[in-house]
């Protein structure tokens, strides 16, 4: 079928995309690959499409399908969309990703080769041609083209610019899955099978397109409710809304529950699990103090909160609702979900179930499972941003009665909003500690950071302890107290700086144990043992974040990335053992399927680690880069196909 054909099939409907589908997900080298193959006459293979009747096909956009047989894209929709986009300058109704791949492409007539646009060099150069304008206006423009090269052009121009436009007329081999026999599932297999070398889809895909076929806004409204909560502070996506969707509806974790709901179960699912979501959400904000991702461990325990919440009608008296908060805390604190997740929902909600079960056993579960559930000193013998007490500390500051050091105002969850007013804040300063050749482990270990308001971090800067800690009790007596800060006044000496640690570390433990005890309201057995010795850390998990400013270079790359029409990476990754959730290391930033998902190879960007860091990152399959400018240099060199500027 000739590629004009195929554009004008999706425009009058008889061409479209199936629900299942991902969205877009080619970069701009791989647009301009595609033209030069095109423009060169070389193969860029064919299409498989799926034959069907369409009242009864389920397609992705707001498009209207033709009626009688319509064709669905198996294979192909990477190319055709990019086609689609260059050639009609806009993207085609089934559209869904970033525009920004397929916008801007130029032809060079004198080098016969496609770039997309850069002003400094393509800006009042006539042989720089808009491939999106020739092709909107076909042998027209080429004969404007000619006119504006002045009176003499080179005649070899003319037929470049026909060869050009030819691209319109070659054909691509279309093969077709037809007949009564290819039901959904069906098709999804064949598709899986033809994508065996990218990108499959995962359960959570095949359970949204059957939900979609008889439901055809759920994606949409799903994806509404995400956004809701991305405004809120916290970043959730599909797979983890359907999880909750299946809990509410099934009891189970797994997926394939899902796929005997019919459209009205789907939306009484989604719109019981949406009200329990923002009653836990509520909840943990409100009374944990966790209140945005950055510190909201643990996610996959929602899912069975929600359940729990649905099944109690949502009505809790306050024991029963902060014997649950401690059970969420417990799961994200000892890293119940960073391993086998849909293995441990399973568990977890099967406690729930039967006569015997209850919240209860939920705990005993997780009690047995970890081998005890208080806090000892040891557990905050981690460090940087991504350690797992990190948000523990950050609970307890939100939780208790810690005060501001130069307000003085508690920083209590609801006086001050969300985490960005708040800053991390080394107690005894970097600067200080790296003079005195500490390594930079213990320099940002858990126990040297406490939370402030901007204004006083900045205040206090590369100020010693002992120098402003004096004038802090002095002004707001009680303060240092409530952030859990050892009163020995020698332990406040640079020289003194590991036993303030170990000081520290005792005061926090003591306070996890006395917080999560009033969680209990008295049945306090759950804590009354340690947790098992092998968790109690000698030395640190590997990695981590070390400052607020390596976060915040960490965000900017991410951010960078997401602008050149990549996926988001992950901040803090946290790389732990799939059995016992035990945290092995904490990974800066990566895209564990890829800048492109299940199309490129795992990335990490680990700034300033050591080697151990980059072996076990290595280790765990992803490519490593040391630096932004590694990693900007190998995504515009091997992703944009573009040298660095």
């Amino acid at each position: 079928m000739r590629i004009s054909t195929i554009l004008d099939h999706i425009d009058s409907g008889h061409m479209a995309l199936p629900e299942f589908q991902r969205g877009y997900v080619w970069n701009t080298e791989q647009v301009r690959g595609l033209f030069t193959s095109l423009y060169r006459r070389h193969p860029v293979g064919g299409l498989l499409v799926w034959a069907t009747e369409s009242v009864t096909a389920n397609h992705r956009g707001d498009g209207q399908l033709a009626s009688g047989i319509v064709k669905l894209l198996l294979d192909g929709q990477q190319r055709v969309t990019s086609l689609y986009g260059v050639v009609r300058g806009k993207p085609p109704a089934f559209f869904d990703g970033k525009a920004k791949a397929f916008t801007g492409l130029y032809f060079n007539l004198a080098s016969e080769t496609f770039e997309f646009f850069q002003p400094l060099k393509m800006s009042g150069d006539p042989l720089w041609i808009d491939v999106s304008a020739l092709m909107k206006s076909g042998h027209k423009g080429v004969g404007n083209i000619m006119a504006s090269l002045g009176p003499t052009p080179p005649v070899e121009y003319y037929g470049r610019l026909s060869q050009l436009l030819g691209i319109l007329d070659t054909n691509l081999h279309e093969e077709e899955v037809t007949g009564a026999d290819k039901t959904l599932d069906v098709v999804v297999d064949i598709f899986n099978k033809v994508n065996s070398g990218g990108t499959k889809l995962s359960k959570g895909d095949l359970a949204l397109a059957k939900i979609c076929a008889e439901w055809p806004d759920a994606r949409t409204e799903m994806k509404g409710k995400l956004k809701a909560w991305n405004e809120a502070g916290y970043d959730f996506n599909l797979d983890w809304l359907l999880r909750s969707i299946n809990t509410v509806l099934t009891g189970e974790a797994k997926f394939l529950y899902l796929h005997n709901q019919s459209a009205t179960d789907i939306q009484d699912g989604l719109k019981r699990a949406t009200k329990r979501i923002d009653a836990c959400l509520n909840l943990i904000s409100g009374r944990l103090g966790l209140d945005h991702s950055r510190v909201f461990f643990g996610r996959f325990a929602v899912p069975v909160i929600v359940r729990y919440l649905d099944q109690k009608g949502g009505v809790l008296d306050e024991v029963e609702r902060d014997k649950l908060l401690f059970w969420f805390a417990q799961a994200g604190m000892w890293g119940r979900y960073s391993g086998s997740t849909e293995s441990f929902l399973d568990k977890d909600l099967e406690a729930l179930e039967g006569a015997d079960g209850g919240l209860d056993k939920l705990l005993e579960q997780l009690r047995l499972w970890h081998g005890g559930l208080r806090v000892e000193k040891g557990h905050f013998t981690g460090w940087s941003l991504g350690a797992r007490f990190y948000p523990v500390l950050y609970m307890l500051t939100r939780m208790g009665a810690s005060k501001d050091w130069g307000t003085g105002i508690e920083l209590k969850s609801g006086l001050l909003g969300r985490m960005n007013a708040l800053e991390v804040h080394h107690i005894f300063p970097k600067a200080q500690l790296y003079k005195q050749k500490v390594p930079r482990s213990q320099v940002n270990a858990i126990a040297n950071f406490c939370f402030l308001t901007k204004d006083t971090n900045l205040n206090i800067r590369d100020t010693l302890p002992e120098v402003y800690f004096p004038k802090i009790e002095s002004k707001h007596p009680g303060a240092l107290a409530s952030q859990w800060i050892p009163m020995d006044e020698s332990l406040w000496k640079i020289d003194r700086y590991a036993d303030f640690l170990e000081a520290r570390k005792e005061l926090l433990a003591a306070e996890a144990n006395k917080r999560f005890a009033s969680l209990l309201h008295g049945d306090d057995r759950w804590i009354a043992e340690p947790a098992r010795v092998s968790t109690i850390s000698t030395s640190a998990a590997a990695g981590g974040i070390s400052s607020a400013d390596e976060e915040a270079e960490l965000q900017a790359i991410n951010d960078w990335a997401v602008e050149q029409g990549f996926t988001d990476g992950v901040i803090a990754y946290d790389h732990s053992n799939p059995e016992t959730g035990d945290q092995i290391a904490v990974f800066d930033l990566v895209w564990p399927n890829g800048l492109q998902e299940e199309l490129s190879e795992p990335v990490a960007v680990l700034l300033n680690e050591n080697d151990e860091t980059i072996a076990l990152a290595s280790a765990a399959g992803f490519r490593c880069f040391t630096s932004a400018a590694a990693f900007v240099d190998y995504v515009k060199k091997e992703m944009l196909g573009r040298q660095a500027a």
